[in-house]
């Protein structure tokens, strides 16, 4: 079995927050695949189905955020579920909005749901991490986090969600560059760039990088080079 953790805080009140955008992924992927109706247990509200062909348990725990891992390590203990099959959905700062990144392990950037999911799960559980932006200034982001998305987020978060939705299936067979380069084709975000090889610059192929350090932008008009080019081209004027 594989869990799917989305973090957030329970109850209407946060509902739209920014911080419950792990619990909104998980109510498109549950609207759009054929799980069991939402139940409760392991203090979190749970549901099983297939995706992929693994089978999935989606869990959205009632412990608010600060304690989240409490009620994943909980079920995982149950299952036996091994954290390597964990995935944790939930948002992230440091992205631009609509932009997600996927990866295993990790430092918890201050996310106080992942600090917890740290603590009683352990750290080598595949993180989902969907971007919300930052505020700009470190007394907002309280505020900011929860806070309700506005109606201009509704043009990336909707298509955010949607291809999440679609291609769950991919999360849960561990296809994870092709989840990412769907996420970013539905919300017009690059997709995460490849590595660069050892040796070239990144963000430019080696050729181009050869032409930009071989040519000067202003030619010498006088000293030992000019002379040299008027040698091997002449002057304009010839």
């Amino acid at each position: 079995m594989l869990i799917f953790a989305g973090l957030g805080n329970p109850g209407p009140k946060y509902a739209g927050n920014r911080h419950n955008i792990g619990f909104m992924a998980l109510d498109a992927i549950h609207r759009r695949h054929a799980f069991s109706p939402w139940s409760k247990k392991f203090k979190a509200e749970i549901a099983e189905g297939d995706l992929g062909g693994e089978r999935v348990l989606l869990m959205k725990p009632q412990t608010f955020m600060n304690l989240s891992g409490e009620s994943v390590g909980e079920a995982m203990r149950f299952y036996k579920v091994p954290v390597g099959s964990v995935v944790a959905i939930y948002d992230e700062l440091d992205l631009v909005p609509g932009k997600a990144r996927l990866k295993t392990g990790g430092g918890h950037g201050g996310h106080n749901g992942i600090k917890s999911m740290d603590a009683h799960c352990g750290r080598e559980y595949r993180r989902l991490r969907l971007g919300i932006g930052h505020p700009g200034n470190k007394e907002l982001v309280e505020r900011h986090v929860l806070g309700d998305f506005a109606k201009a987020d509704r043009i990336w978060l909707d298509p955010l969600l949607e291809a999440l939705a679609d291609n769950a299936d991919m999360l849960a067979k561990g296809e994870d560059s092709q989840l990412m380069n769907k996420l970013a084709l539905a919300t017009g975000s690059p997709p995460p760039a490849e590595p660069a090889q050892k040796g070239k610059p990144a963000g430019q192929s080696h050729i181009r990088a050869a032409r930009n350090h071989a040519q000067p932008k202003i030619l010498p008009t006088t000293g030992p080079m000019a002379d040299m080019l008027k040698k091997l081209f002449g002057n304009k004027d010839d």
